[in-house]
């Protein structure tokens, strides 16, 4: 048998993963989707934070990384947490607590913000990744580089 390489950055791999928190039930899985996944290393359809731990890995090799905070979307961060006032959104969208929503940024790109609170004038909105502040359990099998 010939050994494979292992991933390197910048490789374009096919792989399954899952991601939830420490000990709980899986946020994201495709474990159990016909197709694995293609994601381009550093093209930012996976987190760098989390593309990091595949640098290395084999294609059939399947590991669970425990991951800290600090390792994985990190910590909230205070001034990520803002007052929009509603002139500034959508009038033909409804707003409510806990949502999740893509916010367009004055450059073109978009950010996704959970809503904490909708009042008369403004909407206080929390910019920090949904899994900050949690330690996440990170399962991931490499099936093959392309």
């Amino acid at each position: 048998m010939t050994a494979t390489r292992a991933v390197a950055a910048g490789d374009t791999l096919q792989l399954r993963y899952a991601l939830r928190p420490r000990g709980g039930e899986d946020i994201i899985s495709n474990f159990d989707d016909p197709e694995p996944d293609t994601v381009t290393l550093g093209d930012g359809t996976l987190a760098p934070m989390l593309e990091q731990w595949l640098v290395d890995l084999h294609p059939g090799e399947r590991h669970v990384f425990l991951l800290d905070p600090w390792q994985a979307f990190g910590t909230s961060q205070p001034e990520l947490i803002q007052d929009l006032p509603k002139t500034d959104l959508p009038t033909d969208m409804n707003f409510e607590v806990d949502q999740l929503f893509e916010f367009a940024m004055p450059n073109g790109q978009t950010m996704a913000g959970r809503i904490l609170g909708v009042g008369e004038e403004a909407m206080k909105v929390d910019f920090n990744h949904p899994l900050a502040d949690l330690a996440i359990e990170f399962e991931v099998e490499i099936v093959r580089i392309l």
